[in-house]
C-alpha cells in the first residue's frame, strides 16, 4: 500500500483527491520507491506496478490519462484527448477519469467548484504560474468564483532560490498593483542577483487575481523532506509524486 495525502480543504465529499508520497512503492534507488513517472530513466515494469497500485488503492475504474508535461500553459478537456498529451493541466466533468499530474519541486494544485461538478489539476512550476497556468486552467470552470484550490507539495521558500531573471519575469506578468505587491513580498534576496521564492505565495497571488478566494494547502515543502517527497533539485536524478482529482462515479 502507498503513502498518500489527502487534501486538507472543504471539497463536496464526492470528489476524490489524493497526493502520492514516494513511500511505499517497488522502484529501487535512486527511484525508490514510489516513482510514477516513465520519462525518468527507471525500470518501466516498476512505475506501470507503480501505477497500478495507486488506482487499485484509489478504487479507480480506469487509468488517469498521464500528461506529457513541458512547463507550458496548455490546458486539456478529459476524455477528449490524445494518449499522452502534451499540456500542464487537465480540466473535466466526467465521473471517473482522474486528471493527473506529476511533480518533484514543482507545485500542483488541484481544484473543484463548490457544487462539485467539475475538477482540474495543474503543474505549476516558475515558468507555468509565470505564464498563467493556473489562469488558464481557474478560466475552464463555468463559474470560476466558485473554484477552490489545493496547493500541494511543492519545493518552499527557504530553498527555492532563483535569479534576478524570474522576479523579472513575474514582474512583468502582474495583473494588477496588488498582484505585483504580492509578487515582490514573495521574492527575497539572499544574495548578488539570487532569491528566496515563495512558490505558495506567487500561486495565491495569482490565484486570488482570479477570483479564488477559497485556497488551501501549501503545507510542504519537497526539499526538506527527504524521507516523504522526491526533489528535483535535492537530487537531480529522482522519481515523481503524482496529484490526482476526479469526480466520484454516481454524482
Amino acid at each position: 500500500m502507498t503513502s498518500l495525502i489527502t487534501p486538507d480543504w472543504p471539497a463536496p465529499a464526492h470528489i476524490g483527491a489524493a497526493i502520492t508520497t514516494r513511500q511505499g512503492g517497488c522502484s529501487r534507488a535512486p527511484f525508490d520507491s514510489n516513482n510514477l513517472a516513465l520519462h525518468v530513466a527507471d525500470a518501466e515494469s516498476a512505475v506501470r506496478a507503480n501505477r497500478q497500485a495507486l488506482i487499485d488503492e484509489l478504487g479507480l475504474s480506469r487509468q488517469p490519462l498521464w500528461l506529457d508535461q513541458v512547463h507550458g500553459t496548455e490546458v486539456i478537456y478529459l476524455p477528449e484527448a490524445s494518449a499522452v498529451p502534451t499540456a500542464d493541466a487537465s480540466f473535466t466533468d466526467s465521473p471517473e477519469q482522474a486528471c493527473a499530474i506529476m511533480t518533484a519541486d514543482c507545485l500542483p494544485v488541484l481544484f473543484c467548484d463548490q457544487q462539485g461538478t467539475q475538477v482540474a489539476a495543474a503543474h505549476a512550476g516558475w515558468r507555468g504560474l509565470c505564464n498563467g497556468i493556473l489562469r488558464k486552467t481557474v478560466a475552464k470552470f463555468t463559474h470560476p468564483d466558485q473554484v477552490m484550490a489545493y496547493l500541494g507539495p511543492a519545493i518552499g521558500p527557504q530553498a527555492f532560490e532563483v535569479g534576478a531573471e524570474v522576479l523579472q519575469a513575474f514582474i512583468e506578468g502582474a495583473q494588477g498593483a496588488q498582484q505585483l505587491e504580492a509578487i515582490q513580498t514573495a521574492f527575497i534576496p539572499c544574495r548578488q542577483d539570487k532569491y528566496l521564492a515563495d512558490l505558495f505565495a506567487l500561486a495565491r497571488a495569482e490565484l486570488v487575481g482570479c477570483g479564488v478566494s477559497a485556497i488551501f494547502g501549501g503545507d510542504y515543502c519537497t526539499f526538506a523532506d527527504a524521507t516523504r517527497f522526491y526533489s528535483y533539485r535535492r537530487e537531480a536524478k529522482t522519481g515523481r509524486m503524482a496529484s490526482l482529482i476526479w469526480l466520484k462515479n454516481g454524482q
